[in-house]
């Protein structure tokens, strides 16, 4: 189990020719969309041994299309250089240890598809695109020279390993061209012989060709090729061979001193299992070629089937290969192979490298020809992480590229052990879950509905629910079964079903055993247990607790239900969130505090998470649900929607969370803190879970392909990033649009619009085909999505024409057509008006028999023929050629009889639906009188108009009705729905237009009809409502679908979706519409939220306003009121923080009297609070509100608000004299302030509610022995403490004046001192705010404590209470040994890791930081002092430690007491400034305790300091 970290990285880019490329040394890259990921070959890899050697170490990122070419420099002393090609229309150079770009150049107006850095100039890189135009750049003088060699499509490109100017070209159409650089590229050779795309092109290593032995005239295959423009004295080529392979199947060994083809190898086509592709396919065909620099007479190249095959050259009548990795079956390539290049590693290895389109890169040894090693890679979002609870370790993937990864993350052999599985999947797999206890068994959900389960253990398919979600299946997760699976016999009834939520908002049951059968909706369950009458919400999310006793499903609408199984009875709704809700998550079981198991964590399409405890409502089962409005912990912080949760199954409350923002991020839940940041994603984060064996290693997935694994503790960043730099990983994370529109110069307006309109097409349709829509960038993210670079190409091709290629002609006639068009719109705006209108008179209507009138005009002779025919035809019989005459002379029939004359109108009536002329063709039929003919021929054409439907009748009844109901087909088509739906009416089909306006969502019009014909209790009309509600609601139209829900009578959906924007006036109006309905539950809670967000914004009046709609929330009246007066007190004192304009309610003015008379006064003369019922009521309406502990994390307005809570509790029960409870109220706000680090929020509690302390409580509560009596002794505990600090501050201060607490007597002056309570941090309720450092005492000053000194002193003895001390030592030492254990195990990990390395390299950076883990200073104080500790000593510390705990009564550990040693310090400091003030007794006893318990270092170091 290594500790390094690890990248599963996008799969290497497709079809292209040169987009991978190594330099020796062991450095390799690969193009994987948009970037360039670089992997680290051989002994610095810096991996555990045993392992292959190989790493992820890094990413080129700067491109915003996907990137089509990389090579390096392979010229020693600049390996580290490198440069890339983009769709983007760039090239950039890089230095790769840097990866950042050095320079780069946009000369190409084309996408780029070929490049290549001469391996023998050190500067040159050279560039071809789809036009055929060819870039040389050198980068040292930043210079460039164009070369237009063949207007034809470049594939790729090689620059010569043997002479600096020449490059080999191939073309898309299968020529290959060799040119001189230096003679502004003037064609040496061109190689005519392959039929189809050029794949690669392969210089031999060596010059010359005695390495080959091939017959000078042998080539019986090919024939002599006379070549295009061969220059007689060429010497620079003699003795060089070069290697060919195409699209045609074939290699072609090429000699460049003659000029011709000298050798043709073709593929064999390999029947080999689960391998092998059809060679008739040639969309999947791809040959490139790798020519061994140290075994020229052999050559390496891909087969059909992803095979690598190492051809023999040396016998050139023999056609001998070696299939690589010939006994190992599943360890080649299964897909074609687009990619090969060779490395030499540090240790002199010669490797292999090869990317292919089954999304694997592999390393093969050119020794053995055995595969090394596998980076497998990703093709598309990685939607969905999970880690199998049986199979520890093995982490299950869910891509977008239509395949389920299975990861297994302890394999010591292998780092990247990734078995892939794509049987049956065929989409997008975007959920997961293990099967809890069976092994192997994956549950998985696709983006097109479908629901399987797989048994990774067999090579059988996975089993497919029967029943599809219509959506995505959003969340998986198995569960106990409930009816009606549960109530089946014991072998129906499996232990576990699978439960699935999808997109349409459905959660389904299937049943394991019998997938084939339909599954089961759950919400008929819940709807019959619960007896629902309204709408259910939305369901988005689903999870169950570990116990299987109850399940939380988070809504579209932000709330979350939390059901009891079996039968799913509604226990609680919890309304935190407003958004949709995505990821919920139950903390595990098997922590330290069994209690934590009921926390629940959620994330919704807001950027906030809240953590949940719901301990007391699923304890006690409460009839009627429960509605949660405040949360037990919140987690801000991110500033996008939260995708993904998880809980650490090593630590107690810790929590990662994934978001849009492009961040992870690690929080301790419990105390609201955040603690580590993950930035290393490049996109919004999809998935996120912690590793089931590593305390600090967590998995998280993003939609930039990527699967990373790192640790916690060597991140730089504790929290996510706000505004300018999550701005900054916005941008980064976004493509950004072609800029190469705005390159294209052309010489014509006319052109250049046509060109930008074609071009605008082909990116959209290019954005079609490149997987999810969600990509981005043009890439692939499925095998239909990998489109060959014909189809982009073809396409480009045909909507951009060269303006070079184009004809006169062609430019002619464009420029004609704009002339004609200018024309034809001048008589618009110039012409007079009489002109048109004597155009139109002059006009002659269209002769209804055209070609008998046109027959009729003829020569002279043929109208004298006519007249004979016709004569015969009447006062003849008839015979054979007089019937033909009249019929080739069928317009006599106007002159003969019926059955002419219909043949004339039948010929007449083709030749006006020839020249599209139909009604003409219905009117010569109207005139035959065959009506119904008409229709049904019109009907099949498509040519139905309202006048022939009007002429209906005439042909019967039956006739008309179906007529019209072809019309209204026929305008269905045409897009006439609101038309089609009124012909419909008109032969009283009410039900059909209904139902064909709804279906095309005309709502308004549909519920017009159906409101003005059918019956008002008609069960059609509510669907109306309610189906233009739903679409309305998510549109966003929340207004207009409460009025759609009124109408339908679901007024509780009506106020529910009112509310859904959040806003103040939105929830205000929602709680006054369920008021107005009797929805008085809902109304209540509506207006309570209502009354928060204006607390926000410090709207005191509007929230009063708010409150004052339900007559329920008059306590939370009296809490805001309260809350106002305090705000207004502390604002008064200059103590609040607030700066923003407040709008007070007038009764806040102040009244010179106590804080407390105040609050009482305006309770009675505003809310009417008089006599002791009516507070009575009042407080058991709050007695029933229960808020979470606060922590210093906690945000001051809702601390505030929490306190106020508290105290209004407090006023209650001193007005129905229960005292009792007034004290544990009192006691409740004043440790919410102490818990929170808010020192002055705690003492503005005490001179406000007890200024002169408790006296008058403890009178009050009577008997001492009363079970109220410690909550009392707490609380006096805490008076006194803030008393004490008060007193040290004030000793503290410059002895310049006299105040309540000392009195200063010197001759020089006498000031009154004026004291100001510093502002609350968390360090000024511990121990640490003692190291703050004091002022020594002046000379020549007198330092005399006041009476109310000497009495705070005196009473300091109560909190120096020695059982309390021993309680709070036993927290302490249980909480260090749980540190040290916890600390002992990642030392354990570490050096385990460090054993398996030992003969490795130097530590890597990751291995370094993760040497400092989670500990605070105490800890590793702890740790230095006591470095030799053995388990079992820790194991015995810890057993002692319990076994205190539980001797402790329990009202002592129950109500909280200030830290006792702190106490000593302080009085012992106290003592040290004002000899005498603190007595000798007290002094000892603080010393005493400080010597028992005071073991830490912490208290030692602060001994130190006060003797």
């Amino acid at each position: 189990m290594g500790q390094e970290p690890r990248t599963l990285p996008p799969s290497p880019n497709w079809y292209c020719t040169r987009c991978s490329d190594a330099v020796p040394g062991g450095l390799f890259g690969f193009a994987a969309r948009t970037s360039v990921f670089l992997v680290r070959v051989g002994p610095r890899a810096g991996v555990s041994s045993g392992a292959p050697p190989f790493r992820v170490i890094g990413e080129l990122v700067g491109h915003t299309e996907k990137v089509s070419g990389f090579t390096f420099s392979h010229h020693a002393g600049q390996y580290n250089l490198c440069a890339t090609s983009s769709d983007d229309g760039t090239v950039k150079i890089w230095d790769s240890e840097t990866r950042t770009v050095l320079t780069e150049h946009t000369l190409h107006q084309h996408t780029i598809t070929a490049l290549h850095w001469s391996p023998l100039v050190k500067d040159l890189i050279v560039s071809g695109d789809e036009k055929g135009v060819i870039f040389c750049y050198w980068l040292n003088r930043n210079d460039s020279q164009y070369l237009f060699v063949e207007p034809r499509t470049i594939f790729c490109l090689t620059c010569s390993p043997h002479h600096e100017d020449l490059v080999a070209i191939g073309y898309k159409d299968g020529i290959v061209v060799i040119i001189d650089i230096s003679k502004k590229g003037e064609v040496i050779h061109r190689l005519r012989g392959h039929d189809d795309e050029i794949h690669s092109i392969a210089w031999c290593p060596l010059p010359g060709e005695d390495c080959l032995s091939i017959n000078q005239e042998e080539n019986s295959e090919e024939p002599e090729v006379p070549n295009g423009k061969v220059t007689p004295q060429i010497t620079i080529t003699k003795g060089c061979y070069l290697a060919t392979g195409s699209k045609d199947q074939t290699i072609r060994i090429w000699s460049c001193s003659r000029g011709r083809a000298v050798m043709l190898l073709k593929l064999p086509f390999l029947k080999r299992r689960g391998g092998g592709i059809d060679p008739t396919v040639k969309e999947r065909l791809w040959l490139t070629l790798h020519w061994p620099s140290d075994q020229p007479t052999q050559l390496v190249s891909s087969c059909l089937g992803g095979e690598l095959l190492l051809w023999d050259l040396t016998q050139s009548w023999r056609r001998n290969y070696t299939l690589f990795s010939g006994s190992s079956e599943g360890h080649t390539h299964s897909r074609i192979v687009f990619n090969l290049c060779p490395l030499q590693t540090e240790d002199s290895k010669n490797l292999l490298l090869s990317t292919s389109m089954d999304r694997d890169v592999k390393c093969w040894d050119m020794a053995t020809l055995e595969c090394c090693w596998t980076l497998p890679s990703l093709g598309g979002f990685a939607y969905s992480l999970a880690f199998s609870p049986v199979d520890v370790g093995c982490l299950a993937i869910g891509v977008g590229d239509g395949m389920i990864r299975v990861w297994n993350t302890l394999s010591l052999k292998n780092n990247y052990d990734v078995k892939k599985f794509w049987q049956g999947v065929k989409a997008k797999v975007t959920a997961l879950c293990w099967h809890p206890t069976k092994e192997g068994c994956l549950a998985f959900g696709t983006d097109d509905g479908k629901v399987g389960l797989y048994d990774i253990y067999s090579n059988k398919p996975p089993q497919i629910s029967s029943s599809y979600h219509k959506k995505t299946v959003y969340t998986l997760d198995w569960g106990p079964p409930i009816p009606p699976v549960s109530l089946g016999g014991e072998g129906d009834r499996p232990s576990r079903t699978l439960y699935s939520c999808g997109g349409e908002g459905i959660v389904l049951q299937h049943n394991p055993w019998k997938l084939s059968g339909e599954a089961f909706d759950i919400n008929k369950l819940i709807r019959d247990t619960n007896s629902i009458k309204y709408k259910l919400p939305v369901h988005t999310e689903i999870s169950w607790k570990a116990d299987g006793k109850t399940m939380a499903l988070g809504n579209e609408d932000g709330s979350i239900e939390v059901f009891q199984a079996p039968n799913l009875k509604l226990i609680c709704t919890i309304q935190q969130h407003h958004k949709l809700v995505n990821t919920i998550s139950w903390h595990h079981e098997h922590g330290s505090q069994p209690e934590l198991s009921y926390l629940l964590a959620s994330g919704s399409n807001s950027a906030v998470i809240y953590v949940h405890h719901l301990k007391t409502v699923i304890e006690s089962n409460p009839e009627s649900p429960v509605t949660i409005t405040e949360p037990y912990r919140t987690l801000s912080g991110h500033t996008a929607k939260i995708t993904s949760l998880a809980w650490s199954p090593h630590h107690d409350g810790r929590l990662v969370s994934a978001s849009y923002d492009g961040t992870a991020q690690v929080w301790d839940a419990l105390q609201e803190e955040p603690l580590c940041n993950f930035r290393g994603h490049r996109g919004r984060l999809l998935c996120v879970v912690w590793s089931p064996l590593d305390p600090e290693c967590v998995y998280s997935g993003a939609d930039d392909f990527c699967v990373y694994r790192w640790l916690t503790s060597s991140q730089d960043h504790c929290r996510p990033p706000q505004g300018k730099k999550s701005i900054e990983l916005e941008k980064k994370r976004l493509s950004q649009p072609k800029p190469k529109l705005k390159k294209k110069k052309k010489p014509t307006t006319r052109v250049l619009l046509k060109q930008e309109s074609c071009d605008g097409n082909e990116e959209e349709s290019l954005k079609e085909n490149s997987g999810p829509v969600e990509n981005g960038v043009s890439d692939q993210d499925g095998e239909e999505e990998a489109l060959e670079p014909e189809g982009s190409c073809s396409l480009a091709a045909a909507v951009s024409t060269e303006p070079v290629v184009n004809s006169p002609v062609s430019l002619g006639f464009e420029k004609s057509k704009v002339i004609i068009n200018n024309k034809a719109t001048l008589p618009k705006k110039e012409a007079p008006k009489e002109k048109p209108e004597t155009l139109i008179k002059k006009r002659k209507a269209r002769s209804m028999l055209p070609l008998s009138t046109s027959l009729d005009h003829r020569s002279k002779e043929e109208l004298h023929q006519d007249c004979l025919v016709l004569a015969t035809a009447k006062h003849k019989e008839l015979n054979e050629d007089v019937f033909a005459d009249l019929k080739d002379r069928f317009h006599l029939g106007l002159f003969t009889d019926r059955t002419t004359l219909y043949k004339m109108i039948e010929v007449e009536g083709k030749g006006h639906l020839e020249n599209g002329h139909p009604e003409l063709f219905h009117q010569l039929m109207l005139w035959k009188g065959d009506l119904k003919g008409i229709l049904q021929t019109a009907a099949e054409r498509g040519e139905l108009t309202d006048n022939l439907v009007a002429m209906a009748p005439v042909a019967g009844y039956h006739v008309w009705l179906w007529a019209v109901e072809a019309f209204a087909k026929q305008l269905c088509f045409q897009d006439q729905y609101v038309k089609a739906a009124s012909h419909l009416l008109s032969i009283h089909k009410v039900y059909e237009a209904v139902e064909l306006l709804k279906s095309n969502h005309f709502y308004r019009e549909a519920i017009a009809i159906a409101k003005a014909r059918l019956r008002p209790e008609d069960p059609i009309l509510k669907d109306l409502y309610l189906s233009w509600g739903a679409v309305l609601e998510k549109d966003g139209h929340y207004a207009m679908a409460a009025k759609c829900y009124l109408g339908a009578s679901s007024t509780y959906d009506a106020a529910k979706v009112l509310a859904k924007k959040g806003d103040a006036a939105s929830l205000r109006t929602a709680a006054e519409l369920a008021s107005i309905v009797g929805e008085e539950e809902l109304s209540a809670s509506l207006a309570l939220r209502c009354a928060q967000e204006l607390l926000l914004t410090r709207n005191w009046v509007g929230a009063q306003e708010a409150l004052q709609l339900h007559e329920s929330l008059t306590g939370q009246r009296l809490v805001f009121s309260l809350l106002e007066l305090l705000s207004k007190h502390l604002e008064e004192k200059q103590l609040s923080e607030c700066k923003s304009v407040t709008s007070y309610n007038v009764w806040t003015t102040a009244i010179e009297e106590p804080f407390q008379k105040r609050v009482t006064a305006v309770w009675k003369s505003i809310f009417g609070l008089d006599s002791t019922e009516q507070y009575q009521a009042a407080l058991q309406k709050l007695q029933s509100i229960k808020y979470p502990s606060a922590t210093s994390n906690t945000p001051s307005k809702q601390l505030l608000l929490h306190i106020c809570h508290d105290l209004t509790l407090a006023v209650l029960s001193q007005h129905v004299a229960s005292w009792d409870e007034a004290v544990d109220a009192l006691l409740r706000a004043v440790t919410r302030s102490y818990g929170s680090g808010n020192f002055t929020i705690m003492q503005e509690v005490y001179s406000a509610f007890i200024p002169n302390g408790c006296d008058h409580l403890r009178q009050k509560l009577g008997d001492p022995q009363s079970s109220s009596t410690p909550a009392f002794k707490s609380l006096e505990a805490f008076f006194i403490y803030g008393r004490l600090y008060e007193l040290w501050w004030s000793l503290s201060g410059s002895y310049s004046e006299s105040s309540v607490w000392v009195h200063v007597d010197h001759t020089r002056r006498t000031i009154e001192q004026s004291q100001q309570l510093p502002n609350g941090s968390p360090e000024e309720a511990s121990p640490a705010a003692l190291s703050q450092p004091e002022l020594s005492q002046p000379t020549g000053v007198d330092l005399r404590l006041t009476e109310e000194s000497e009495q705070v002193l005196g009473a300091c003895v109560e909190l120096l209470s020695d059982e309390h001390a021993s309680l709070q030592n036993s927290q302490r030492t249980i909480a260090q040994v749980q540190e040290t254990l916890a600390e002992m195990i990642h030392q354990h990990q570490r050096s385990q890791l460090c054993k398996s390395t030992v003969n490795g390299p130097d530590k890597s950076e990751s291995e370094q930081e993760a040497e400092s883990p989670f500990s605070d200073p105490q800890s590793q104080c702890n740790k230095e002092e006591n470095e030799p500790i053995s388990l079992p000593e820790l194991t015995r510390r810890l057993t002692e430690a319990n076994e205190r705990m539980a001797k402790f009564p329990e009202n002592i550990k129950t109500w909280p007491f200030p830290d006792v040693l702190e106490c000593c310090i302080v009085l012992l400091h106290i003592g040290s400034q004002c000899p005498g003030c603190v007595t000798l007794e007290v002094q000892q006893k603080a010393q005493e305790l400080l010597q028992k318990y005071g073991h830490a270092q912490v208290y030692k170091r602060h001994c130190q300091a006060c003797t």
